[in-house]
């Protein structure tokens, strides 16, 4: 099997600049392949989109069925679900997002005396319990990206 993928991806190589015979198509370059996966500028998304109208967007930019974009999608959020449970590793960055999720644990507060802030009469700040929280941190790739 290792054979027939070798003189496949050996084929595919020769096969580089030439149109094939079936489709008259022209096998495109490697250099040609990378400058179109490259976005030149992004455009704004001036209106907060639904949860279809983004699989939608995400489906007509990348040539893939809505259900194949939401399979990914639902793939994604379990993934996170699992590094973020109690065992897990408790963080996770969002491939090209350049967004980190992040499991913190916040620590029990204990009873304490306050004052209201409205008639200065002091009274007793009931105790917390400690308690999980999940934050977002955004990486510097997605801070340059939007300085500019």
């Amino acid at each position: 099997m290792a054979r027939t993928a070798a003189k496949t991806a050996v084929k595919s190589a020769k096969n580089l600049g030439k149109t094939t015979p079936k489709a008259n198509v022209k096998v495109k370059s490697k250099s040609a392949a990378k400058t179109e996966t490259q976005p030149a500028t992004l455009k704004a998304i001036p209106e907060k989109q639904t949860k279809t109208q983004v699989i939608l967007s995400i489906a007509e930019a990348t040539g893939v069925s809505k259900k194949d974009v939401n399979l990914v999608l639902k793939s994604l959020a379990e993934h996170i679900h699992r590094h973020l449970k109690k065992k897990g590793s408790g963080e996770f960055v969002i491939p090209e997002a350049a967004i980190k999720v992040i499991r913190k644990t916040r620590p029990a507060t204990k009873k304490r005396m306050g004052r209201n802030p409205a008639t200065g009469e002091a009274i007793q700040i009931a105790a917390k319990p400690a308690k999980t929280v999940i934050k977002l941190k955004v990486l510097k790739k997605l801070k340059s990206s939007l300085d500019s």
